[in-house]
């Protein structure tokens, strides 16, 4: 997410901006959440943050990383129940009311929050957001949508894993919500659209790419036909569009790779005696790329086509990939993303 571009969009009234955590959500909750959540608040006291979840765990952990006192802008909201990584999602959402994700999408529903932010289980909070907030009019389906990074600027790819088994209509969809949010939110006159599929060839791929092919070739959308995975570096459109397994195996493997990679690097540079020597004269040139490819900084995914701002991170985020979560969900609700989706659909 480019945070810059967001920081540029419209405020949220003359209020200050007020995200709903999910304290409960995650891997590593609540500890590692809300930790980060209040280590992110001590230094962005323009941002309300209130922390949803079992207060009698959460209490203790307010002090942040130093364990001094809480900052002002931090506030807690109880909620007895949450929903783990191996229930059924949609089931667990209607049967646990007092859910801590379900509690936060209804503090925005009720004007009481601006966004939500979650690290727990990406269908729960999919499904939570479409039975609490609702979906906006003339979507199907929602998408997650990330900002890839390639050899020549921000990249988005959608659907990264808000649902599953799409159909062609749905990444119909997908193209335009997703031409909408990098042209509202991103800044890019006329996105182009590709469709992610097994060949460049029009007319290659499953039964769906091919009926998403027709309809979007027939609609007012810049496309530029097929894309393949080899090509996702090279920025081969603005958007690209396929459904969420598909999008959810590339992202994990672009960041899996990235990882692998700078492990090898590290590997090399400790051999002795030249690998240090390397090292040194490389070092600013190899920070610069880490810096590129560390896809905690993105923060997460925003859930497009809900009537709210939903930003779903890593389940395995830890404090530090919490407060670039927050830094994007504030950011967007700032931008007010859910609204000019609406506004150009209308």
């Amino acid at each position: 997410m480019d945070l810059d571009v967001l920081r540029g969009g419209e405020t949220v009234g003359d209020a200050p901006v007020r995200v709903a955590v999910d304290a409960m959500g995650g891997d590593h909750a609540p500890d590692e959440v809300v930790i980060g959540a209040v280590d992110w608040a001590r230094t962005h006291s323009e941002t309300q943050v209130i922390l949803v979840g079992d207060e009698a765990r959460i209490t203790p952990l307010l002090g942040g990383s130093d364990g001094t006192a809480a900052p002002g802008n931090v506030s807690t909201v109880h909620a007895t129940e949450s929903i783990s990584m191996e229930e059924h999602p949609a089931a667990a959402i209607r049967s646990k009311r007092d859910a801590s994700i379900n509690v936060c999408m209804r503090l925005v529903r009720e004007g009481k929050a601006d966004a939500v932010v979650t690290a727990g289980h990406t269908g729960a909070g999919v499904a939570s957001a479409i039975i609490n907030l609702g979906r906006l009019k003339g979507v199907d389906r929602p998408a997650l949508a990330v900002q890839m990074v390639t050899d020549s600027g921000p990249m988005v790819l959608l659907d990264i894993g808000a649902t599953t088994d799409s159909t062609g209509t749905n990444l119909y969809q997908y193209a335009h919500m997703g031409s909408i949010f990098a042209e509202k939110v991103l800044g890019v006159t006329n996105p182009s659209v590709a469709l992610l599929s097994i060949g460049e060839e029009g007319g290659k791929g499953e039964q769906r790419v091919q009926e998403a092919t027709a309809l979007i070739a027939a609609s007012d959308l810049r496309f530029v036909g097929n894309a393949e995975g080899k090509d996702l570096p090279k920025h081969p459109a603005d958007v690209v569009v396929c459904d969420a397994t598909v999008g959810n195996v590339t992202i994990k493997f672009f960041e899996g790779l990235s990882s692998f990679i700078f492990d090898q690097l590290r590997t090399e540079f400790r051999r002795w005696p030249l690998g240090p020597i390397g090292y040194a004269f490389m070092r600013p040139g190899i920070g610069r790329i880490r810096k590129r490819f560390d896809y905690e900084r993105l923060g997460g995914a925003p859930l497009l086509g809900v009537k709210g701002t939903v930003l779903i991170t890593h389940g395995r985020a830890r404090r530090r990939m919490i407060g670039f979560a927050l830094e994007v969900g504030a950011a967007a609700a700032r931008a007010r993303i859910p609204d000019r989706i609406a506004d150009a659909l209308a």
